[in-house]
């Protein structure tokens, strides 16, 4: 049985992709950070889950997590790892604390860094073990491409994220480790649940409160209609078993001309258009 190690597995995509890929006959060590969504998780997914209890930020944590994976993994690579795990913390970059701002680094690239650094010898760095090198799936965001307004420290951790794997992809070609990109875009989750209780109070007196809540009703409406996790869950299966994958998958909802229409049209028109939208030009 392959397995694949999933980072932040408790909802959404990291839940959505576990249960893809248990379907299809692999064995899930998926991390969360409580005992009790380790518990519902075994429950609801078999035998063939593993909980690993930690956070991505904490690295003692996680090297006890992948010396335990290891152990079980009984001398074999390890097929995949995926670098699931992350938060968005939406906020006018210039009233947004720096606390905030670099926990978001922290917890969405830091902690990748942490987590290869941990498993990659079980992927293969490790030439004492027996298998074909294993592949990471890192999974970024629309937001690795185009910076939307108040989640300028998502953007900036995704954007980084995208980087850090390209040069990641190529350092580890001396293992015959792939990197690859999954870049989702709206999800249905129940973050969205959460988002349209966002607490708005702190822009009340700033220029920004109006703007915000716009933003926001966009936000939690666009990722109602999007994706079930699993389709993110199918595009990790496709992008950890193709023989020849491709480096980027981008999974966003909409026409092809709407996944794109940002990346085609120039930067101050597609401004323009968010500043309208937003309130700031009549």
């Amino acid at each position: 049985m392959q397995s694949v190690v999933i980072t932040g597995v408790s909802s959404g995509i990291g839940w959505g992709t576990t249960k893809v890929l248990i379907e299809k006959g692999f064995r899930v060590f998926g991390s969360v950070r409580k005992k009790r969504d380790a518990a519902r998780l075994s429950r609801e997914f078999g035998e063939h889950f593993v909980p690993l209890i930690f956070d991505v930020t904490d690295e003692p944590a996680v090297k006890v997590a992948a010396k335990n994976v290891r152990k079980q993994l009984n001398g074999e690579t390890l097929f995949g790892l995926v670098n699931n795990a992350g938060i968005a913390v939406p906020a006018p970059l210039i009233h947004q604390s720096t606390d905030d701002f670099r926990n978001q680094i922290e917890v969405n690239l830091v902690s990748v860094l942490v987590v290869t650094k941990a498993f990659v010898p079980l992927l293969g760095s490790d030439r004492s073990l027996h298998g074909k090198p294993g592949r990471i799936i890192n999974i970024s965001s629309v937001g690795g491409r185009i910076g939307a307004p108040f989640l300028g420290a998502y953007a900036a951790s995704k954007h980084g994220l995208e980087g850090f794997s390209e040069s990641l992809r190529r350092e580890l070609m001396l293992y015959g480790i792939d990197v690859i990109i999954v870049g989702p875009g709206s999800i249905a989750t129940p973050i969205w649940d959460k988002g349209a209780q966002t607490d708005l109070s702190s822009y009340a007196d700033t220029d920004y409160l109006d703007a915000a809540q716009r933003m926001m009703k966009f936000m939690v409406n666009d990722g109602k209609s999007g994706y079930p996790p699993e389709k993110v869950g199918e595009v990790v299966l496709q992008a950890l078993t193709m023989p020849r994958p491709r480096v980027r998958y981008a999974v966003v909802p909409g026409s092809a001309f709407n996944r794109i229409l940002q990346q085609i049209l120039p930067k101050r028109v597609v401004d323009n258009i968010i500043a309208k939208n937003l309130g700031f030009k009549k």
